[in-house]
């Protein structure tokens, strides 16, 4: 559907006591913008047919493939349990990039594979003319150097996201603004399995406050008793992790200072808190021609 665009005439105030001419409202129809066309790598994970459905109803984008090594053949919308797309998953990324490079249009990819993958998908999306969205957590910062070197040169953009969801976003940031008032400070996070303890959250959130070149916890730095939890990095932070089926994936930071607790808590119930963040990565990443480590830089 075209755009109508209406401009507003004024008539000069003279002209208006004398009944010579009226205020007019001109209109044009405006030619409508292409729907960015979003590949979705990794489509049959669970965060995959999430993205699937925040793409679908989002306004100015659509699903233009699907890639994964499951379920190929499928219609990516059936297995999402929405109407059909009539757009089956398949396991070439080439294939499906070479499609949407032939109408020359606007094109994203969403990487969610895993580390050892992400190298070579961005480069063959960049190949293509297209830009790329990587969420994958524990991917090296090797790559990332490597991946921003090769999107300078070829200045094409990328947003490499640790974490897509806006909530982590924000506790980080209170994280940092905290810890410029207390020194004492430690993080207790829990998750449904033990896969990757600590955290690419509780990691991140180290590396921020290690950053800032302070030291935490001077008073507890030397003990090495193992209920006291992992210290991660030099700057003293210790990391707990808890793992209990059933429990939501949390993640508290928790400051303390002469007489007072001050905590900061997210949690995550679904999948589905991190579709506003890509959606969001989608829109900023077209506009880019580097590689843009973190989706904070846009909020």
């Amino acid at each position: 559907m075209a755009a109508l665009s209406c401009q507003f005439h004024s008539t000069p105030y003279r002209e208006r006591l004398c009944g010579k001419t009226r205020p007019s409202i001109s209109c044009s129809a405006q030619p409508p913008q292409p729907n960015i066309k979003v590949v979705i790598n990794g489509a049959a994970k669970e965060i995959g047919r999430a993205a699937v459905i925040a793409v679908t109803k989002a306004r100015g984008m659509e699903v233009a493939g699907a890639v994964d090594s499951h379920f190929v053949g499928e219609d990516v919308g059936k297995l999402c349990d929405i109407e059909p797309l009539e757009i089956p998953i398949i396991s070439d990324l080439t294939m499906v990039l070479g499609s949407i490079s032939q109408a020359k249009e606007t094109g994203v990819v969403v990487d969610f594979t895993d580390p050892s993958a992400v190298y070579d998908n961005v480069k063959q999306a960049i190949a293509f003319g297209m830009r790329s969205v990587v969420y994958v957590p524990r991917i090296k910062l090797d790559t990332v150097t490597a991946l921003s070197a090769f999107c300078e040169k070829a200045s094409m953009g990328c947003l490499v996201a640790p974490t897509l969801s806006i909530g982590s976003i924000l506790l980080q940031q209170a994280a940092i603004s905290a810890s410029f008032h207390y020194n004492n400070v430690e993080i207790v996070e829990s998750r449904a399995n033990a896969r990757d303890l600590p955290s690419a959250d509780a990691v991140q959130i180290v590396n921020n406050l290690s950053n800032l070149g302070q030291m935490y916890n001077r008073e507890d730095m030397g003990t090495d008793v193992a209920a006291r939890g992992q210290v991660l990095g030099e700057d003293g932070v210790r990391v707990h992790s808890m793992v209990l089926p059933g429990l939501p994936s949390s993640t508290t930071v928790y400051f303390s200072g002469p007489g007072e607790i001050y905590s900061i808590k997210h949690d995550v119930t679904a999948v589905q808190c991190l579709m506003p963040g890509l959606i969001l990565a989608i829109r900023k990443v077209v506009r880019l021609k580097n590689l843009i480590y973190g989706l904070e830089k846009f909020l």
